[in-house]
């Protein structure tokens, strides 16, 4: 009788392994990000095709940033096959990339592309992205070859969604 329960609680032991790796099997570890001056990324702010772009501008030291990432995710997931894409555009710090950036974005598993803006010029990039733009995070700018928005404010998951389906309508 007694074996007959530890082979049990092995197996289900072996059952609830093979789940979490079925979970975590998707993520591939990062170990570099890629930096972009402005004029590298704006190329990315301004495409005109069929796709839709949600691009967030965060950094691991802002709250709020932070906590509205899991709703970015959830929405990469989500709507991948819709012609969809997230790019998450960090504001940290350079020196700090690799100490932490690169842990953060591995500990919370980003799925969703994630860029470094690596540009002294500011006071120039942020009034070039939206002349409405004060420089504080987080703000998302959502736009495909219709229609672009620019969103001085956090999203939580039903928020984002409703906002991206008024895209995929157009």
């Amino acid at each position: 009788m007694i074996k007959k329960i530890v082979f049990g609680a092995v197996i289900f032991c072996v059952f609830l392994a093979c789940k979490k790796d079925e979970a975590t099997s998707n993520f591939t570890k990062v170990t570099s990000v890629k930096s972009y001056t402005y004029k590298e990324l704006k190329p990315l702010l301004e495409q005109k095709n069929d796709i839709t772009y949600i691009v967030n501008f965060w950094a691991t030291w802002c709250a709020p940033c932070v906590k509205e990432l899991p709703a970015f995710e959830k929405i990469s997931k989500n709507y991948k096959d819709k012609k969809v894409e997230v790019l998450l555009v960090s504001l940290d710090f350079p020196k700090q990339i690799e100490k932490k950036l690169i842990p953060f974005i591995n500990t919370k598993k980003l799925q969703s592309k994630v860029v470094v803006l690596d540009d002294v010029h500011e006071d120039f990039w942020i009034k070039d992205i939206d002349s409405t733009w004060s420089g504080a995070i987080p703000v998302t700018i959502i736009y495909n070859a219709k229609k672009r928005t620019f969103y001085d404010k956090s999203f939580d998951y039903e928020t984002l969604e409703s906002e991206l389906k008024t895209y995929l309508k157009l």
